[in-house]
């Protein structure tokens, strides 16, 4: 059964079409949404967050309609989004004490959870740190390190990697692969850079709002009769090279 269900969902911001008809279906697993800005990833996000509602379709998390079961959909969910969101006079334990209390944990669930999380993104001796401090890779993670305090299903990366060096990216990257085997994730990866998509167990590809297909990297490979991700995605999106720019390979 599907961890997460989005089903005909369209979106409209006056006269400018976001989303068309947008339909998948995602299990456990690292799945990556590949296309340039202004693709529409963004506006997913936000609908599968409950900031906005569709104008049309429907959004279920394990059995929970984002429509009318959003508070107890969002417990389940972790979401690191384009734009930094952390406090940064706060010490990053204090950033994580904060979205704990947020999410209705008590004390003792929140010293024991962002000790574990503190641990597994190698953050520990940084706890008592204020975030200024920290250098734009170990920001990110004390992103991630918040965004998993509730323990989620779901993980929502927005371009996670935007700002960072090579090095961070990387590791970056890597945390979250090892997350999502290690617990069982759903993990949805916006981006625009080829090599993010990669090794991701499927590929939605997204242009213009619309979903173009939703298959591995090698299927989307062998479907489009190209020789890499990035051709693929020419090919499916009917774009040339001049797009190149906007969906990249680093």
């Amino acid at each position: 059964m599907a961890m997460l269900s989005v089903q005909s969902v369209s979106k409209s911001y006056g006269a400018v079409q976001a989303l068309q008809q947008v339909s998948f279906e995602l299990e456990s697993g690292f799945y990556a949404l590949l296309g340039p800005n202004g693709a529409g990833k963004s506006t997913l996000f936000q609908l599968l967050t409950g900031l906005f509602a569709p104008d049309q379709g429907e959004i279920v998390l394990n059995d929970l309609a984002i429509k009318k079961d959003l508070p107890q959909a969002l417990a389940q969910m972790g979401v690191v989004f384009q734009q930094p969101a952390l406090d940064l006079d706060l010490s990053v334990q204090t950033n994580l004490d904060f979205h704990g209390k947020l999410h209705g944990m008590n004390k003792a669930a929140i010293k024991t959870r962002s000790a574990a999380v503190l641990a597994q993104l190698e953050l520990s001796e940084l706890a008592s740190k204020a975030c200024r401090t920290l250098s734009g890779g170990n920001r990110r993670k004390v992103e991630l390190a918040r965004a998993l305090m509730t323990e989620p299903k779901l993980l929502l990366m927005d371009e996670a990697t935007v700002g960072l060096d090579p090095a961070s990216r990387a590791t970056l990257i890597s945390y979250v692969h090892q997350l999502c085997e290690q617990q069982n994730l759903c993990v949805l990866w916006a981006t625009h850079l080829i090599d993010e998509a990669e090794a991701a167990k499927q590929v939605l590809v997204l242009h213009k709002g619309k979903l173009l297909a939703q298959d591995t990297p090698a299927q989307l490979i062998a479907q489009t009769q190209t020789t890499s991700l990035l051709d693929a995605f020419f090919q499916l999106s009917g774009e040339t090279r001049g797009m190149e720019a906007k969906v990249v390979r680093l």
